[in-house]
């Protein structure tokens, strides 16, 4: 199988990332892209800034082989979604040539000859990707290894609070958001009633762009509803955090939600969305009904997408859905703050020998994953490919502390028990005078 490509599934930062890791270990990548253009899930936020710096931003490899072409790295300042595509990851699209094949969706993975059920002389037959063209053309494509780097943007996760959709979330379809909204682009939020559901990072997103608009807005209302019965967990390290502007986005936050902007609802569990002529009502478990909303913007998270990878041998937490030796790192329910340990190859292995899910698909449905995680990540797998394992075993990454803030899977009563005993998330972040421009995503 030498001869053949190791095929990454997606062409976004870290999926590009791991192309430019193989080829500095002499192995030939092959990227799919689902999208029209490179990073197309990144393009879909592009107006977002981030809260990672520059720096944190570019893969080493990448950077190495953008240089060749007289690239010059941005090092100051945090650039939106559409800034990090223009000024690296086009570039970087643009320097890997035909290796990335755009308007290629993968529809399935498996061995070939060699379904789920088979084991004999398994691992010795190389991968066979079913991929669909923008054309309709299905085809197949050999290949030695897999990454699959498509993250999970696709499949955002529904209003309900049983991780199905609310009753009537289908039929109130065009009333609901799961992205956060271009605030230079609000004529249908200005003046109305928005209710924010969520309490992560895009969420905080959101409810600093709605407050700005509110100030400027008469009759702009916002409500903003969480699971949990408590709001302090969800602001998260303040100055205390080593990601400035993450530490910032709470502190925003915090101080539109003190400016009497936001109508906050805690402890409310969505069951059912019923319509009128007004508009939506949201209805919560125990019966209780928000005002009449508008518009509903539902950030909760996501879940990867393991359709086509069905006839894989994956070991994957029976939580997260994450690789089984990553998900103690991340999961929500036992870490209320810091950040994951660095990881590689070894805690991204399956069953099937060859196939490792990498960035955001590899925290399955856990929050808060840092692009700088990623490129660690794709390092250690391309060396692992290589057989270089001392290198892919070797821990070339600090990551930053604090504000990665979980309790997604505590009760109310636990929560509010742990917050008791001094075991909250992070130390509450004193107000301090942060316009409410310029927003930030978690990457």
């Amino acid at each position: 199988m030498n001869d053949l490509p190791v095929l990454v599934i997606g062409a976004g930062p870290q999926g590009l990332a791991a192309a430019a890791h193989l080829l500095e270990r002499g192995l030939r990548p092959l990227v799919v892209e689902a999208g029209a253009g490179p990073a197309h899930a990144v393009s879909q936020w592009g107006h977002v800034r981030l809260f990672s710096a520059w720096p944190e931003l570019v893969d080493p490899a990448a950077a190495r082989l953008l240089g060749a072409t007289g690239w010059e790295a941005p090092t100051r300042g945090y650039p939106t979604g559409s800034e990090w595509i223009s000024s690296y990851l086009a570039p970087l699209a643009a320097a890997l040539g035909e290796r990335v094949r755009l308007g290629t969706r993968v529809t399935g993975v498996s061995r070939r000859g060699r379904d789920r059920l088979v084991d004999s002389d398994r691992a010795a037959q190389p991968f066979t990707v079913h991929v669909l063209d923008a054309a309709g053309v299905e085809s197949r494509v050999d290949a030695r290894a897999v990454i699959d780097a498509s993250g999970s943007w696709t499949q955002p996760n529904p209003l309900g609070a049983d991780g199905l959709p609310a009753l009537g979330e289908h039929a109130a379809a065009d009333t609901i958001s799961y992205r956060v909204p271009d605030f230079t682009e609000v004529e249908d939020l200005a003046g109305r009633h928005t209710v924010i559901v969520g309490s992560g990072h895009s969420a905080l997103t959101a409810l600093i762009g709605l407050a700005g608009l509110a100030e400027v807005n008469a009759g702009t209302r916002i409500s903003w509803v969480l699971r949990r019965g408590s709001v302090a967990s969800s602001f998260g390290g303040g100055d205390a955090d080593e990601l400035p502007a993450r530490g910032a986005l709470g502190v925003r936050a915090r101080r539109a939600v003190e400016s009497g902007l936001i109508n906050v609802v805690t402890g409310f569990r969505v069951e059912r969305i019923t319509r009128g002529d007004a508009g939506v009502v949201l209805v919560a478990q125990d019966g209780r009904a928000l005002p009449v909303a508008d518009r509903v913007i539902a950030l909760n998270g996501f879940r990867p997408d393991l359709s086509f990878l069905s006839e894989m041998r994956l070991e994957l937490d029976t939580t997260l859905q994450a690789p089984i030796r990553l998900a103690p790192l991340i999961d929500p329910n036992l870490h209320s703050c810091g950040s994951v340990y660095p990881h590689g190859a070894g805690e991204l292995s399956h069953p099937e020998p060859g196939l490792y899910l990498v960035g955001m698909k590899s925290y399955g449905r856990a929050p808060t994953f840092l692009a700088m995680t990623g490129y660690e990540q794709v390092r250690s797998v391309a060396a692992q490919l290589v057989g270089d394992h001392e290198a892919a075993a070797r821990v070339e990454l600090t990551l930053p502390e604090t504000g990665v803030c979980g309790g997604a899977g505590l009760f109310d009563e636990a929560e509010s028990q742990a917050e008791a005993a001094g075991g909250g998330c992070c130390a509450p972040a004193a107000p301090a005078p942060v316009a409410l421009s310029g927003l930030r995503v978690g990457v």
